[in-house]
């Protein structure tokens, strides 16, 4: 299964979210079994994209509890966003594969 997720930047914030990706969240997620597809910026930049798999939804609700409560990422989180949110909204759409998919 596939998750696809949408962090819509705070206004000024885009450089810090992304930073804040590539040089802590993406490890984090790989240490917790998110397994990472890929990340996008739509052309005008408004949010930042990204899509993870996991084995189904057991392992899914567990990796975002384990990296939720991980006191690394609560840490990192925390500085971060000592000047505020780095997003204003968020979406998440769970997905599965069709059978003829190339992706599995």
């Amino acid at each position: 299964m596939y998750e696809l997720r949408a962090y819509y930047y705070a206004p000024g914030k885009a450089e810090a979210l992304n930073r804040r990706m590539a040089d802590h969240t993406v490890a984090l997620f790989a240490r917790h079994g998110i397994e990472v597809v890929g990340f996008w910026e739509p052309q005008d930049a408004s949010k930042l994209v990204y899509l993870v798999r996991f084995k189904g939804p057991e392992q899914r609700e567990e990796a975002w509890k384990r990296f939720q409560a991980d006191p690394e990422w609560q840490s990192i989180k925390a500085e971060s966003e000592k000047e505020g949110p780095l997003f204003v909204s968020q979406d998440s759409t769970l997905l599965w594969p069709t059978p003829y998919s190339p992706l599995k």
